[in-house]
């Protein structure tokens, strides 16, 4: 790939990544409008990680305090606020970890990946992100998440399967719908995306490994791609990160809905 494809594509997954604007969607629709090859799963790889550097980083002092309850929990046999987030983030990334391999065993992703479907789920998402927005009552923290609730984002977060969904937007709709703050619901969001992108990279990886239904260059490494792209997300990222959390409570999530729809819209011009 050229350089700027690189760029341009790592900036695309570092900043949709974790706005509610469903990265998947993106990295689909923007090299098929500019014609571009697939740039194979080493590179998606890459991209990955990078993403999951800069969540890492962001959140690494409550990430440090909330394990430190967790492993004292696992000696201790008490659950506090603090470690219960941990286990509430295992306990919510498995519907999505079950849909995932059901997908896949079932080779659904090609099928999920039609432009019809990417419109739809955009608008149709959009929406229910301004419909939580405007009705939340936004008076909690992600530390009050009881089981129940902890399932139901869980549960939300297995739609974003579906291309166009968002997992972030989905997330965060579902943790408005229960009353969060808004930065807490992106904070859960982007806690919750962890082990979500280790076992979307690492499905990855292993079918890279094995090679099976690759093509010669897909199964090809090119480093200097990989470096290139991997740090590029990782910066992207960071900085969405940082910006959504320090202006999400003076713009809100209309912004996100707008784009949307407006989205939505080309695309079923697009598809017509």
């Amino acid at each position: 790939m050229d350089t700027w494809h690189i760029i341009l594509l790592a900036l695309l997954q570092g900043i949709t990544e974790f706005l509610p604007i469903s990265s998947s969607a993106h990295l689909i629709l923007f090299p098929q409008l500019m014609g571009w090859e697939d740039q194979g799963i080493a590179f998606d790889v890459s991209l990955h990680i990078g993403s999951l550097i800069a969540v890492l980083v962001y959140f690494r002092v409550q990430l440090r305090e909330v394990f430190g309850a967790w492993f004292t929990s696992l000696r201790t046999g008490k659950i506090d606020d603090e470690s219960r987030l941990v286990w509430g983030i295992a306990v919510a990334t498995i519907p999505a970890a079950l849909v995932g391999l059901l997908v896949s065993v079932l080779h659904l992703d090609e099928k999920l990946r039609q432009s019809v479907i990417i419109a739809s789920t955009t608008i149709i998402f959009g929406a229910l992100l301004w419909y939580a927005d405007s009705m939340g009552k936004r008076q909690r923290s992600e530390y009050s998440l009881g089981w129940k609730e902890i399932i139901l984002i869980g549960l939300a977060q297995a739609l974003a399967i579906i291309p166009g969904t968002s997992r972030s937007g989905v997330t965060m709709t579902a943790a408005l719908l229960l009353g969060l703050e808004r930065k807490a619901a992106a904070r859960f969001s982007f806690l919750l995306s962890i082990p979500v992108i280790v076992l979307a990279g690492s499905h990855e990886m292993f079918k890279l490994i094995r090679g099976v239904g690759l093509s010669p260059e897909e199964s090809h490494i090119h480093w200097n791609d990989i470096g290139i792209g991997m740090v590029v997300s990782a910066i992207s990222a960071y900085v969405c990160i940082h910006t959504l959390i320090k202006l999400l409570d003076k713009i809100g999530m209309l912004p996100f809905v707008i784009y949307r729809f407006i989205l939505g819209i080309i695309l079923w011009v697009w598809i017509v």
